[in-house]
C-alpha cells in the first residue's frame, strides 16, 4: 500500500500520532487509507445532498476493508454565477479542483480516492485529478435534479431561464414569472436536462469511471444511497486489483464517451473537457476526432433543453448503459474497454434494454444519423468552433446574415433587451474566450432572452466564450483562435455578412480574402486590467479547441 511508506516502522511513529489525533483506531490505520474527495457546499444545489452520499460512501468503504477519510474540493454554481463577473471563475475553477485534489492526495498518501462531484467543473476537474494522480479511483456524483411542473406541463432551469426573454418582450406577466421562479428547481441536484453536470456525469460512465446510473439516477432518489455504498466498496476491489485510471480511460475510451456524447446530444462544454482530462492523460483529442465520430454516430436523444425529456426519463428508459446498448448493436463501441467495475464495457452493458423508445430512439430509428455536437470551421473559425446541433432549429442549420458585434456579454445582452436585434441577424460576443474574458464565460442569459422574445428560429449568436448546456438554439461557442489572441472574430464588422452552414461543418466571414487579411494585419488585440488568480489563469490558459488546458 502507498500509504505504509507513511505508516510503518519507528521512523514513522510521528504519522501514527497525528493519526491518533484524528481519533483513527490501530486498525484503522493498518488499513488502507481511502480519500473521498467531497464537494459538499451550502451554495450549489447540486451539492447541497453531497454530505449524505459521503456518508454512504465511507460506508461502502469500511464494509470493503478501508479506512475512509473525507477532504474538500471546492465548486461553483454556474446557474447562481451567471450572467456577471462571478462567470468569469468557473471554468477556471476546473483547474484549481485538479490542483488542489493533487495536493491533498499526494501530501497524505492516499491509497485510492472516490470522488464525489456534481455540478459543472467538478467532475472534469476531479476527472482531470484521477488522470494525473493514478490511484485507484471512483466516481459517484450526487445526481440530477427532478424535472419542474407548472401547470400540467414540467420544466427545467432553461425554461426559467427563456421565462425571463419572454416577460421582457410582454408575454409573460411578472405573476406567470414567479411561478416559474418558484416551480422550475423543485429538488437539490443537477439540473434537471442534458446539461453540463448531466453530460459530464453520464460520460463518467461512458469513460468507465462510474458505476451503472451515476449519471441518472435522481438525487432524491433511494438508489443514489445504495450507488454511493456500491462505489465504496467497488474502490477497495480497485485498490486490491491495482486498477489505475489510466487503465481505464484509454484513448478507445475517450472515443467511446464521444461516441455516447453524440448519442445523448450533451452540452458543447464536454468539448472543453474531454480534451482536457485526455490531455491528462497523455491522450491528445482535437475537435477534428469530435466531427469524424459524429458523422457516424446517431443521435438518440432529445432532452432537456433538446427535446420534452429530462434525466429522470432516460433513467426509467435505462440509462447511459441503455444508449450504449443502443450504440453497440452498429458496432459503434470498442466494448472491450476495462471500467470501474473490473469488467469489460461489453460486459456492463450486456444485461441492458431500452425500456423507452421515445426518450431513447432505437439505433435504427434515430433523431438524425449524425451526432448531437458539430464542429464548424471556416475564414470565422480556422482552429474551430462548437455547436449543439441536436438543439438547433431546422430552420438556422443553414443561415446567412448580417453581423451585430458586441465587445462583452453586458453589451449584447443590453440591445437583446431593447429589441435592438431583428430577424435574420448574428448577434456576435467577442472577448469572452478564456484569455479575453478571461474565463470564457457561458451566455446562457442572452441565448435565453433570444428564445424566450421568440427569435430562436431566425437569430444566430457566435462567441469565442461557451454557452451553457441549457442553451438552444444556433448558438456557436468556441470561436477559434479568439479575439484577445488575435482571432479573425476580432476583426469581424458591424453589418459584415456571417455565413453558418451546420451539415458542412463551416462557419464563414464573407468579406474577400483581401479585405480578410488588410484587417488582420492592422488588428491589435483589445487588453483588459487583470488582477488576482483570473490575471494568472489568462497568462496561462490554451485556446478553447485544446480544451482551455493551462500551459
Amino acid at each position: 500500500m502507498k500509504s505504509d511508506s507513511l505508516k510503518q516502522g519507528p521512523q514513522n511513529a510521528p504519522h501514527r500520532a497525528l493519526y491518533h489525533a484524528l481519533g483513527l483506531t490501530e486498525e484503522e490505520i493498518r488499513k488502507p487509507l481511502v480519500g473521498i474527495v467531497s464537494s459538499y457546499n451550502e451554495i450549489v444545489p447540486g451539492h447541497m445532498n453531497l454530505d449524505k452520499i459521503v456518508d454512504a460512501v465511507k460506508l461502502g468503504v469500511a464494509m470493503g476493508g478501508g479506512t475512509p477519510i473525507v477532504f474538500p474540493a471546492i465548486a461553483v454554481c454556474d446557474g447562481i454565477a451567471m450572467g456577471h463577473q462571478g462567470m468569469k471563475y468557473s471554468l477556471a475553477t476546473r483547474d484549481l479542483i485538479a490542483d488542489s485534489t493533487e495536493a491533498m492526495a499526494l501530501a497524505h498518501g492516499f491509497d485510492a480516492l472516490v470522488m464525489v462531484p456534481n455540478c459543472d467543473k467538478n467532475v472534469p476537474g476531479l476527472l482531470m485529478a484521477a488522470a494525473r494522480l493514478n490511484l485507484p479511483t471512483i466516481f459517484v456524483s450526487g445526481g440530477p435534479m427532478l424535472a419542474g411542473r407548472i401547470g400540467g406541463g414540467r420544466a427545467s432551469f432553461s425554461t426559467i431561464s427563456e421565462a425571463v426573454g419572454q416577460y421582457n418582450a410582454g408575454k409573460m406577466t411578472v405573476e406567470t414569472l414567479r411561478e416559474y421562479e418558484c416551480k422550475t428547481c423543485p429538488t437539490c441536484g443537477s439540473c434537471s436536462g442534458m446539461y453540463t453536470a448531466n453530460s459530464m456525469n453520464c460520460l463518467t460512465e461512458a469513460l468507465g469511471m462510474g458505476l451503472r446510473g451515476n449519471g441518472t439516477i435522481p438525487a432524491v432518489y433511494s438508489s443514489r444511497i445504495e450507488l454511493a455504498k456500491h462505489a465504496g466498496i467497488a474502490v477497495m476491489k480497485l485498490a486490491e486489483n491495482d486498477i489505475k485510471p489510466r487503465d481505464i480511460m484509454t484513448e478507445a475510451a475517450f472515443q467511446n464517451a464521444l461516441t455516447v456524447d453524440m448519442a445523448l446530444g450533451c452540452s458543447t462544454n464536454s468539448m472543453l473537457h474531454l480534451p482536457a482530462i485526455a490531455h491528462e492523460c497523455g491522450i491528445e483529442i482535437n475537435l477534428d476526432i469530435a466531427n469524424a465520430i459524429s458523422e457516424k454516430t446517431p443521435n438518440l436523444c432529445h432532452l432537456a433543453p433538446a427535446g420534452p425529456t429530462y434525466m429522470e426519463d432516460l433513467e426509467e428508459a435505462g440509462g447511459v448503459y441503455a444508449v450504449m446498448r443502443e450504440l453497440s448493436k452498429k458496432s459503434l463501441l470498442d466494448l472491450a474497454c476495462l471500467t470501474v467495475t473490473g469488467k469489460t464495457m461489453g460486459e456492463n452493458i450486456s444485461g441492458s434494454a431500452n425500456q423507452n423508445p421515445s426518450v431513447i430512439r432505437p439505433v435504427e430509428d434515430p433523431y438524425s444519423p449524425t451526432g448531437g455536437i458539430a464542429v464548424l470551421r471556416g475564414s470565422l473559425a480556422p482552429e474551430g468552433s462548437v455547436v449543439k446541433r441536436s438543439a438547433v432549429a431546422p430552420e438556422m442549420l443553414v443561415h446567412e446574415g448580417p453581423a451585430r458585434v458586441f465587445e462583452c456579454e453586458e453589451d449584447a445582452q443590453a440591445a437583446i433587451n431593447a429589441g435592438a436585434i431583428h430577424p435574420g441577424d448574428v448577434v456576435v460576443i467577442r472577448y469572452e474566450g478564456p484569455k479575453g474574458g478571461p474565463g470564457m464565460r457561458e451566455m446562457l442569459n442572452p441565448t435565453s432572452a433570444i428564445m424566450g422574445m421568440g427569435l430562436g428560429s431566425s437569430v444566430a449568436l457566435i462567441t469565442d466564450g461557451r454557452f451553457s448546456g441549457a442553451t438552444r438554439g444556433a448558438c456557436i461557442g468556441h470561436v477559434s483562435p479568439e479575439a484577445a489572441s488575435g482571432g479573425p472574430i476580432g476583426v469581424v464588422r458591424e453589418g459584415d455578412i456571417i455565413r453558418i452552414d451546420i451539415p458542412a461543418n463551416k462557419l464563414e466571414l464573407l468579406v474577400s480574402g483581401e479585405e480578410l487579411a488588410a484587417r488582420m494585419r492592422d488588428f491589435v488585440p483589445k487588453t483588459k486590467p487583470l488582477s488576482g488568480y483570473l490575471k494568472r489563469y489568462a497568462a496561462l490558459v490554451s485556446s478553447g479547441a485544446q480544451g482551455a488546458v493551462l500551459n
